[in-house]
């Protein structure tokens, strides 16, 4: 027999209107809602086995990333201090900001493509404040029980068994929130020294400071706000109606087989009762992170974790009745069903995959090709020429090298012309660098006036690798001389 579990609507109204006044009185409406708290139920299936998996792959890469080493570095570190940013075989620097901005973008068109296919997958499977949620639900149902047990703990008065509790779920909670920001930090200082600084409380102030923020930041969104941040925080949900159409993937309630809605027994002819399949049991209710109800259609706070699916199903299976009354499904199968298939080629899907492919293509491009060293040169302005005791003619520069590579080397430095001859400080052409490191030289060039035909001469200067001639870098300047 299939038990009806009554719950109370846990969507609040948004504007409530008090009790009307008389005529010619002005009405109270008042805009503000107090947020109801969600209870929401656990429930296992095909759905959240994959959030389950993706939960656990997410939360190991995060911790364990600061720790991968990388040609005896740390793999992915943000080094700020010093201004480099390392990420497994490049390192860049603060003029190469214009990758991060390709990437971001990048990273926007994909999920573009990812919403016109399957709407809000993304939050529903691998947005970390999901996850993160997803982690201190678990905390919560293991220190206070299930959803029935969370609910009478509420309204339950304030006693013993109600203070250890919550203290256990808070507790927990702090504990994986401190972890967190541990590991945040770890990505942008040293992640050995910053533990041993940790543990011989030598902390600098802005270290403890973001150690604070993300470990605040962690416990506040994930175990507080919540469903909040999806809601009312975080703009994807607002703009994703403008990029669905009717062939995009999102989860619905099939009205037509489920409706007329109705509690029954097992067994029963819910057709002679006039009945749809839906047994209004509100189990999509309970399951639903948002607190919504599918089957009022396809709403913004759906995040389409497919809980109500797997609700849904597992229902379906003890009533003897087929899956699928909750089920991933586009607008047009629904109005259509049994007559066509999901329709991939459609224009929307098409520009935005074509964008992501080749922006992504052209960015591992750009990236394999990029050559790890910079040079500048400045020219000195205290004096535009001079001529030496042997008659040639100098003029004088600040050249800036850096070496973007992973480890350092020596670099010579030439010029293009063979008019042209190069002069370092200590008379040689070759200079070595750390890796990562800027060195600021000053250097003479000199040429025979004989072989000067113009007043105001171009000259490159080019730095090369010692060993390897494919990194290469050439910056061009004037030379001046007093010819006509």
């Amino acid at each position: 027999m299939s038990r009806h579990i009554p719950v109370r609507d846990l969507s609040p109204d948004p504007v409530r209107v008090h009790t009307p006044q008389p005529a010619g009185q002005p009405v109270t409406v008042d805009l503000y809602a107090r947020r109801e708290k969600i209870h929401v139920r656990a429930i296992s299936g095909f759905f959240q086995n994959i959030r389950a998996t993706l939960l656990y792959l997410t939360l190991a890469l995060f911790f364990l990333l600061p720790w991968l080493q990388w040609d005896g570095r740390q793999a992915v570190l943000f080094d700020l201090s010093e201004r480099h940013f390392h990420v497994f075989a490049w390192t860049f620097l603060p003029e190469d900001f214009f990758f991060l901005s390709w990437l971001f973008i990048i990273a926007a068109f994909a999920l573009f493509a990812v919403t016109v296919f399957a709407g809000r997958v993304w939050c529903g499977y691998a947005c970390p404040q999901t996850v993160w949620t997803l982690l201190f639900m678990w905390i919560e149902e293991m220190a206070e029980g299930g959803r029935n047990a969370r609910v009478r703990l509420d309204h339950a008065p304030l006693g013993a068994v109600k203070l250890l509790r919550r203290a256990v779920k808070h507790g927990g909670w702090f504990v994986v929130a401190f972890f967190t920001g541990l590991a945040c930090v770890g990505y942008f200082t040293p992640v050995r020294d910053f533990w041993q600084h940790l543990s011989t409380g030598q902390l600098g102030f802005w270290t403890s400071f973001w150690l604070v923020f993300f470990t605040l930041a962690t416990y506040v969104n994930a175990g507080w706000m919540r469903e909040q941040i999806c809601l009312h925080v975080c703009p994807y949900g607002r703009f994703q109606s403008v990029m669905f159409d009717k062939d995009t993937l999102i989860i619905s309630y099939d009205s037509r087989r489920g409706d007329p809605r109705g509690s029954r027994k097992r067994g029963s002819d819910a057709v002679a009762q006039g009945l749809g399949d839906c047994i209004d049991c509100n189990m999509c209710v309970q399951v639903c992170p948002t607190g919504i109800d599918i089957r009022d259609g396809l709403q913004f706070e759906c995040i389409q974790c497919a809980a109500c699916i797997d609700a849904c199903d597992s229902v379906m299976d003890q009533m003897g009745y087929a899956r699928g009354l909750v089920r991933y499904t586009t607008e047009h199968l629904l109005e259509q069903p049994g007559t066509g298939r999901y329709r991939f080629l459609r224009p929307s899907l098409l520009i935005y995959s074509a964008a992501l492919l080749i922006m992504s293509g052209a960015l591992v491009f750009a990236l394999v090709t990029r050559t790890p060293l910079s040079v500048e040169s400045i020219r000195d302005r205290g004096a535009l020429f001079r001529e030496s005791a042997e008659g040639m003619i100098q003029n004088s520069y600040t050249l800036k090298i850096q070496n973007k590579a992973q480890t350092g080397g020596e670099y010579r430095i030439s010029a293009t012309c063979d008019s042209f001859r190069i002069r370092l400080d200590d008379g040689g052409d070759r200079v070595r660098l750390a890796a990562g490191e800027l060195a600021t030289l000053p250097v003479m060039i000199e040429a025979d006036p004989a072989d000067i035909t113009t007043r105001n001469a171009r000259v490159s200067i080019t730095v090369t690798r010692v060993g390897e001639p494919s990194v290469s870098a050439t910056t061009e300047n004037s030379f001046l001389s007093p010819r006509l």
